[in-house]
């Protein structure tokens, strides 16, 4: 199947864990490292997204988060389209923003 703005996806994991104590801030850091190294990129401190060519691509990397997921703490997982995520406007004070570059993809014949 050919690859267009709709069924390509981005994931979004947005968190907040505890840092209170120096076992919190292991726990957040191993967390954050562990999406990092599935290909994760922050997006803001505690939003990380990563681009996926295909539904089961996507699918993959959401099972890969929720196995290394946290003890305590919000963690939410939230995939939309390639079209929504060009949709979005993106400000850095008053100024807009480019939004991050995709990733090129290659397609075979």
């Amino acid at each position: 199947m050919r690859l267009n703005e709709y069924r390509v996806l981005w994931i979004l994991v947005f968190f907040d864990l505890p840092t209170e104590t120096k076992k919190d801030r292991k726990i957040y850091a191993t967390f954050r490292k562990n999406i990092m190294k599935d290909g994760f990129a922050m997006f803001q401190f505690s939003i990380y997204l990563r681009h996926c060519s295909s539904r089961e691509n996507a699918d993959v990397h959401i099972k890969r988060v929720k196995k290394i997921l946290p003890p305590q703490g919000h963690v939410g997982i939230m995939t939309i389209t390639d079209k929504q995520f060009g949709m979005m406007e993106l400000y850095y004070g008053r100024e807009e923003k480019a939004l991050p570059d995709t990733p090129q993809q290659l397609e075979l014949f």
